[in-house]
């Protein structure tokens, strides 16, 4: 069995997760709501800028604590909870304005539409079958969401009193 890790090396891991995650977060929503905001995606970018703001969030607690500063032990469950609630928000949004099958319609060409009778399926089964997938892919995206973010929430709370007790150690850093 393992000793135990000193509360310093546990704020030195917190930090570098705090980090990676707080970068890739920004980056990758901050990415997503450009791309939305270029095709006039507007739930999309709003989503995106609200999960880059988690990302900050989560950065802000991590340069608090670097800072000695014990306030920064809440700031990053909450960022992973702004991204949970961001994220979940999104999905209903989108679970419940369902694909327009007509835009899906349109966009099938009678080459399309001849491969799809030579599969044995008529185009109207195709198009619902895109709505059923759209439906699942953003179920298992809430799912993941509440996994990971979840985890995150956890990761940091069962950190916090070693965290803590590395900074009254002035140790941090």
């Amino acid at each position: 069995m393992k000793p135990p890790q000193l509360p310093e090396e546990v704020l030195r891991r917190v930090l570098r997760v705090a980090r990676f995650d707080g970068m890739s977060v920004l980056g990758i929503a901050g990415t997503c709501a450009l791309i939305s905001a270029s095709f006039r995606d507007v739930p999309g970018a709003v989503v995106g800028l609200l999960a880059a703001g988690a990302g900050a969030i989560e950065l802000h607690g991590a340069t608090l604590l670097r800072a000695g500063d014990p306030r920064g032990v809440r700031w990053l469950p909450a960022s992973q909870l702004c991204l949970m609630v961001t994220l979940l928000g999104y999905v209903a949004f989108q679970l419940s304005h369902p694909a327009d099958l007509d835009y899906w319609r349109k966009l099938i060409t009678p080459d399309v539409a001849q491969v799809l009778q030579q599969q044995g399926m008529t185009v109207e089964q195709f198009v619902v079958g895109i709505r059923a997938l759209k439906e699942l892919i953003y179920m298992v995206v809430g799912a993941a969401t509440v996994l990971f973010q979840g985890a995150m929430m956890l990761y940091y709370a069962r950190r916090s009193a070693a965290v803590e007790a590395a900074l009254d150690g002035d140790h941090g850093q």
